[in-house]
């Protein structure tokens, strides 16, 4: 399967500062999720301890808000919604204030236009909210949606409710529109998430955030302009940063990455500008990487991606030498975990890596612990194959496998 396609390897001892292994490893390749390393180091390297949740000034009769990209905002993921709480018992009004320093799209250079009803897809913003996804269940005929706000108008007509009780139904969604309908289906329906457009953002999230509080529409405003005095305005930390990169690496969350890049941003350089940011750790923390890599997404869901295997053993080097191997093996998943839960069943805590699939582009990166007790760390990327990424994985488990039990 390999051979129809192109692949680099790259195997490394830190110990010893020796190359064990380089085939084609300062070659480039589309890495897909293995560009959630590069993003990671940088969210460990800006954001800290805990994540910069919004950030807060309260006068006598406002609370004036200024979102900071935090992507756990109400979402499901983390009950603990200190900041949602705060607000909701607040009897002041709130003012919603937005940076228009701010230079990002909602979608990522070279991203796949038609996944945009995916839920591996939800869109970028400064204010997120639910995971910027719309949740839909069914519970005995009625259909559930969350935020409730969005079901209507949409899922009223009595032929939805017969379908819905028969379970057979999909649901569509109109690009580029927060609009849902729903078509007949010989599959049962399952719990499904849809990205919603926030291009009708502010209004729109604001309108769910009303909804959610039990506010009023004169109780909250949005003003597309920045805190003209920041004198006592300060950060309200939501969540620890590794509960959200954990999931980031284990079940390679795009959503969670990309939000962490505009945080990085917006912690480093004051506004949130994946582009910006990415030049600037390039120039400066990264500036002695092998092979700069053309980096444009947080998330890997771009093509226009190119890595080379080296650069991902440079950078897993690199948060070992800065946070320590401990916690990195903590971040990522280990054999029978996450996006490893298939493989590597048998060395489960002796290799920690993080996985990359796109169609015909297949990479892993990450440390291996051998059976004498060496640490490498590796990086294996193959394009261009035309089976299925299953035989890729399976031979690479094979060879990594056939190392750790050798060294």
């Amino acid at each position: 399967a390999v051979a129809t396609g192109h692949i680099g390897i790259c195997i490394y001892e830190p110990a010893t500062n020796n190359y064990w292994y380089n085939y084609n490893s300062s070659h480039y390749f589309i890495p897909a999720s293995n560009t959630k390393l590069f993003t990671l180091y940088a969210g460990m390297k800006y954001l800290g301890d805990s994540l910069p949740g919004w950030s807060i000034k309260e006068t006598k009769d406002t609370i004036y808000v200024l979102p900071n990209g935090d992507p756990t905002f109400l979402h499901p993921d983390f009950p603990d919604q200190k900041i949602f709480q705060y607000l909701k018992q607040t009897n002041k009004t709130i003012g919603f204030k937005l940076n228009m320093k701010d230079d990002f799209k909602e979608l990522g250079n070279g991203w796949a236009w038609n996944d945009y009803k995916e839920s591996y897809m939800a869109e970028r913003s400064r204010f997120a909210i639910y995971g910027n996804t719309i949740t839909f269940k069914i519970k005995g005929s009625n259909l559930i949606a969350i935020p409730a706000i969005l079901k209507k108008p949409f899922f009223d007509e009595p032929m939805m409710r017969l379908l819905f009780s028969e379970g057979k139904v999909t649901i569509e969604k109109e690009f580029g529109q927060n609009k849902f309908w729903f078509n007949n289906s010989q599959i049962k329906f399952k719990e499904v998430k849809i990205p919603f457009n926030t291009n009708q953002v502010y209004d729109q999230e604001l309108e769910f955030l009303l909804d959610t509080l039990g506010k009023k529409e004169d109780d909250c405003w949005f003003d597309l302009n920045y805190l003209d005095n920041i004198d006592g305005i300060s950060v309200v930390r939501s969540q620890p940063t590794d509960s959200l990169f954990k999931p980031m690496m284990h079940r390679s969350d795009n959503f969670f990455a990309e939000q962490t890049l505009l945080m990085a941003s917006n912690e480093y350089l004051g506004y949130m500008s994946d582009a910006k940011i990415i030049d600037t750790i390039l120039k400066t923390e990264l500036k002695d990487v092998p092979q700069k890599p053309k980096w444009v997404d947080g998330s890997g869901l771009s093509r226009y991606n190119l890595f080379t295997p080296q650069s991902f053993v440079y950078i897993l080097n690199k948060m070992k030498n800065d946070f320590g191997l401990e916690r990195m093996k903590t971040i990522l998943p280990t054999g029978s975990e996450g996006t490893l839960s298939s493989y590597y069943k048998k060395d489960a805590g002796y290799i920690f890596a993080k996985t990359g699939t796109l169609s015909n582009n297949c990479a892993l990166s990450g440390y291996l612990i051998t059976n004498k007790g060496k640490l490498l760390i590796f990086s294996i990327l193959t394009n261009n194959y035309i089976t299925g990424a299953t035989p890729i994985r399976k031979a690479a488990e094979r060879f990594l496998q056939g190392i750790r039990e050798k060294y």
